[in-house]
């Protein structure tokens, strides 16, 4: 068994006595003689369970265990005492005790309840990541113009019940947008679901996200609900939408029109109230031309449309999304971050990104795993990007020709005003402690 335990006791030979149970099994023990040391314990590592003694000096146990209760509502906190009553217990209980135990302590007792604070504990973690996971996302990360003309969007579209359509490239955060209306709107505790329209099976689509009924195809041997239930009163959103079958458009479009489908092998009409977002990295309009997507679905589907760019477009946000991604996995994993250098961030900016942000987040989580707590430069990302070199050396001679047309035209400009910075700066239309730092820059001197 692992785990961490703090033990909060003001009497000795408890501490040591419960230190010595633990450790045998495995358990890493930390100790404190009073409340306020056992808070600040938990303020430099928080355990996964404590246990802790009713009566202390200074604030009684009933006090502290109210503060952890607060500060982590996911630790399991286990009440001990020798004089406790009846209403000790009850209190104790309601502030949110795991369990209360009674001294003298019994090892089995002990061992006993921490073993399964500690799995409360586990299933708490495992519930909360989750949650994450089945919760999208909503930050959009970057400061770029086309961000931020994307957040206008969505706090203009998503209090309402408009039906979006996101296109974008593969790996440009499409889903990260639909979640992002999904939270803005007044569906936000409703049910968000996902249907990747591409990983399905197209026999299997209109099961998936109509239902079916018990007996509808071969291996249908109970009934089930579909996406589009499970998504009542809430959001669902279709990625890859331009995969959906033709029955399956058929069946969407009737659900959208109408507020009421059929399971597969059903004969009786569901209602239901849904908002519904789609995705697609393919262009739309040329499926309905082809004949391979219904034009009045995607007329009902394009009430809004929002066109998320590609990161070639925004590599202004680059540096905050590199920030964004090493923090995510850091704290996901607690595994140490890298220190980006500037040269490292510069050569991710000279590179073609086909896989968009999507590939970016791959790249962070790949550097934090190879080098954690490391310094990150050009070289280590030139070994993670094999096409980065031609990238580099096309981008250095383009930047290197912009320098020299930016020295030429700061010395004419000098030269002009018979070397007088401020009559330089004038021409040039700029301050003169910004023309100071361009000529510093490019080693001109006055």
């Amino acid at each position: 068994m692992s785990g961490a335990i703090l033990v909060i006791d003001d009497e000795p030979n408890i501490r040591r006595m419960l230190a010595g149970l633990l450790q045998a099994e495995g358990y890493r023990v930390t100790s404190a003689p009073d409340g306020h040391a056992g808070l600040a314990e938990l303020e430099n590592d928080e355990a996964d369970v404590v246990l802790l003694d009713l009566v202390l000096p200074g604030d009684d146990g009933i006090t502290i265990l109210g503060r952890i209760v607060q500060r982590y509502p996911a630790l399991p906190v286990v009440m001990m005492s020798g004089r406790a009553t009846l209403g000790d217990a009850v209190q104790a209980t309601k502030l949110g005790a795991f369990h209360f135990i009674e001294k003298p302590l019994s090892p089995d007792a002990v061992l006993l309840t921490v073993n399964s604070a500690i799995a409360l504990r586990r299933a708490r973690d495992r519930t909360s990541a989750l949650v994450a996971e089945l919760n999208p996302s909503t930050r959009l990360v970057g400061s770029s113009a086309a961000i931020q003309g994307i957040r206008d969007l969505v706090s203009t579209v998503g209090p309402t019940d408009a039906r979006v359509l996101i296109t974008g490239e593969s790996g440009t955060g499409k889903e990260l947008v639909a979640g992002a209306l999904h939270a803005a709107s007044r569906r936000a505790d409703a049910p968000f679901i996902r249907v990747n329209s591409a990983a399905i099976p197209r026999e299997l689509i209109e099961s998936e996200m109509f239902g079916h009924e018990k007996g509808a195809f071969t291996g249908a041997h109970q009934s089930r609900r579909g996406k589009l239930e499970l998504a009542s009163s809430g959001t669902l959103f279709l990625d890859e939408v331009a995969d959906l079958s033709g029955e399956a458009q058929a069946k969407l479009l009737r659900a959208i029109e109408t507020g009421e489908y059929q399971r597969v092998g059903g004969n009786r009409m569901q209602r239901v109230d849904v908002r519904v977002l789609a995705a697609t990295n393919r262009d739309l309009r040329a499926a309905v031309q082809s004949g391979n997507f219904r034009d009045d679905l995607f007329y009902r589907l394009n009430v809004v449309p929002i066109q998320v760019p590609p990161l070639r477009d925004r590599l202004g946000d680059l540096t905050e999304l590199v920030s964004h991604f090493l923090q995510r996995y850091h704290d996901r994993t607690g595994a140490a971050a890298p220190v980006m250098t500037e040269s490292a961030l510069a050569a991710l900016r000279m590179y073609h990104w086909p896989g968009n942000v999507r590939e970016l987040a791959n790249l962070c989580e790949r550097l934090i795993i190879l080098h954690p707590a490391q310094q990150i430069s050009e070289r280590e990302i030139r070994r993670l990007l094999p096409d980065l070199r031609e990238d580099v050396a096309d981008a250095r001679a383009f930047h290197e020709r912009l320098d020299e047309y930016e020295r030429s035209l700061i010395l004419q400009a000098l030269e002009a005003s018979k070397g007088s910075v401020s009559d330089a700066a004038r021409q040039l239309n700029t301050d003169r402690p910004n023309l100071y730092r361009r000529m510093r820059r490019l080693g001109i001197d006055r």
